[in-house]
């Protein structure tokens, strides 16, 4: 009398195991640099509407904001997790640095005859580090 034996057998299934193990390995690194990716991405565009904000207190005001909640009073935000550091705001000028929890990666701009922040060196272009 023959037995059919339906299932999978011990071999195969640690075969299974490995293999999940060895595509996890593989695309956990890369979840990880998209991710990190959309964070600068995100700080950028974050900063760019931050010189929006700017550029439209000093066209009321005739000076820059010094503090990012003035700004924030008038209805410039951020996104989750981002925060805008002003470093310097003259009548001529201002420097913003942007970072977010989610990277160590920083993004700097300047405009006008405040200093150069961070990694940027030329005003008015959006540099991170």
């Amino acid at each position: 009398m023959t037995v059919n034996r339906y299932g999978f057998t011990l071999i195969e299934m640690l075969m299974v195991v490995v293999i999940v193990g060895l595509l996890t390995a593989i695309a956990i690194p890369r979840i990880q640099t998209v991710r990190g990716s959309a964070f600068v991405a995100t700080m950028k565009s974050d900063l760019r509407n931050f010189a929006v904000a700017e550029e439209s207190y000093f066209y009321d005001f005739q000076n820059y904001a010094g503090d990012v909640a003035t700004l924030r009073a008038r209805g410039h935000g951020t996104s989750p997790g981002v925060s805008v550091l002003i470093n310097e705001a003259t009548p001529m000028g201002w420097s913003a640095t942007v970072s977010h929890v989610g990277t160590a990666v920083r993004c700097y701009l300047f405009t006008g005859a405040a200093a150069p922040v961070g990694v940027a060196t030329e005003d008015g272009f959006l540099t991170c580090d």
